[in-house]
């Protein structure tokens, strides 16, 4: 069997669940290629998978004869859906969404990819997420959705012991635009500073990806608020070495603040409590299947810094608390988001996909 993903370039959460799945699927004896329209930062974090990146119509095409896929899963891109079936891809193609931006921006996207998605596509595919649910099961009531959990490497990535952190951490992972909300992230840790003034605040993002006027309104923030003597910012950081940060950030007495407006999953919410880095998240959605309220971690309401600075305290504050959250979440990981899950429940689609174009084959023939 041989499998191709697809998605426009190698960065952030899609980066991770690219690599992951198909780790976990060779493991089951699956051929598994990336395509990237574009390149990304996060090709330093593949090794060991086929991947192509290009956007030519002659490599793309030339790819899809040559390699015959069983099936192809595309991220998004109903353009590049489009394209794969114009080259001459018959096979069963799934059309993947994994998060949208805010809850207008992904209404708006779906309504423009309906008309495509029943043309071109054999089926959806979905993170349990309850606005990602209502959308695509609302809109398109006559095609095969498959919504099941993202997968989490917990073999590879996990937990390790450093020496501790002289001061506290307060992280933030994401990109400088509307969604990931980060004016939030630096106004909670401007009210933590003066209450832990020997606090750091940490920021990981992609610094080739972000908004530009979100980007120019955070410089703003920092220079105005003078926090900058408090705010590191990495980028790029190889994918391996965020479990080494996560940890050190678990046990420096700090935590990762999720401040998302909407998200499909939140692999960075994930990876932190499978290093035994405690969280407090807004309540975005997709969090919802990794983040307990006060059991594998803290669910604050998006805009009440107020309740997100007390929340943040109790994590920061409370050893017996902070302990049990700590091993709650990755506890919670490990358990319910493995990759094996991941390959058992993909492999039952591929399977019932095969077995429905079989049936129509049938009814044609």
């Amino acid at each position: 069997m041989k499998i191709l993903f697809t998605f426009y370039n190698p960065s952030g959460g899609m980066q991770t669940l690219n690599r992951v799945r198909c780790q976990a699927l060779y493991a089951r004896g699956v051929e598994c290629h990336l395509l990237y329209t574009h390149h990304g930062k996060g090709q330093q974090n593949i090794r060991n998978i086929q991947t192509h990146i290009t956007n030519s119509d002659d490599e793309i095409r030339a790819m899809l004869a040559r390699e015959a896929f069983d099936l192809i899963v595309v991220c998004t891109d109903i353009n590049l859906a489009e394209r794969i079936r114009g080259f001459g891809y018959k096979g069963p193609l799934v059309f993947e969404v994994q998060g949208l931006g805010t809850l207008d921006e992904a209404e708006q996207v779906v309504n423009n990819f309906t008309e495509r998605i029943y043309r071109l596509t054999d089926a959806l595919l979905y993170p349990e997420t309850t606005h990602l649910q209502a959308l695509f099961k609302g809109g398109f009531p006559t095609i095969p959705q498959y919504c099941f959990d993202d997968p989490i490497d917990c073999d590879q990535f996990g937990y390790t012991n450093y020496p501790a952190k002289s001061f506290p951490i307060l992280s933030w992972v994401g990109r400088i635009q509307t969604n990931k909300n980060w004016r939030e992230f630096l106004q909670i840790g401007q009210r933590l500073l003066t209450i832990h003034p020997e606090l750091y605040l940490w920021i990981f993002q992609d610094d080739t990806l972000f908004d530009p006027e979100q980007k120019e309104s955070f410089d703003q923030f920092v220079a105005e608020t003078g926090i900058s003597s408090r705010l590191i910012s990495y980028s790029n950081i190889p994918h391996e070495q965020m479990a080494d940060y996560m940890s050190i950030i678990g046990d420096s007495g700090g935590l990762l603040l999720s401040t998302s407006i909407l998200e499909g999953f939140g692999y960075a919410v994930a990876e932190a409590m499978l290093c035994r880095c405690p969280v407090l998240t807004t309540d975005s959605d997709g969090v919802r299947r990794l983040v307990i309220n006060n059991h594998t971690g803290k669910i604050y309401t998006r805009g009440q810094l107020d309740e997100a600075v007390n929340a943040a305290l109790s994590l920061m504050d409370d050893p017996a608390l902070r302990a049990r959250i700590r091993m709650n979440g990755e506890w919670h990981i490990r358990t319910n988001l493995s990759s094996e899950l991941y390959a058992d429940r993909f492999l039952q689609m591929y399977h019932q996909l095969m077995g429905r174009r079989i049936q129509i084959e049938r009814r044609w023939s």
